[in-house]
């Protein structure tokens, strides 16, 4: 029994390399992780932070005129959606199915 508990440790081991991407540790003993997310300049970064604070804003209060007041201020939200996409953990809900069938067997 050990000798199998071993090989799905290995197994297991193996999984974690190939499909755990979206955190990353962080690099100081805080047991932390870092989830990235692909943008193409800070002007973007920038847009992405102040559209989904913009987002919280119409969802606390319902009443847009405030955000919108000013001239070029609507939510990009297909921006806000892709970055979300990016953030999802894909590759963990892969190995997580992984690990059903090697707990199925």
């Amino acid at each position: 029994m050990e000798t199998n508990e071993m090989e799905t440790l290995a197994r297991l081991k193996k999984l974690t390399a190939l499909h755990f991407r979206t955190l990353k540790p962080a690099n100081d003993k805080s047991e932390t992780y870092i989830a990235q997310i692909k943008v193409l300049n800070y002007f973007e970064l920038g847009c992405i932070i102040t559209d989904m604070l913009k987002l919280s804003i119409l969802a606390l209060d319902h009443d847009m005129h405030n955000v919108a007041e000013k001239k070029n201020q609507s939510i990009n939200v297909g921006l806000i959606l892709e970055t979300v996409v990016q953030m999802f953990p894909l590759e963990e809900f892969e190995f997580l199915s992984c690990v059903g069938e090697i707990v199925g067997e």
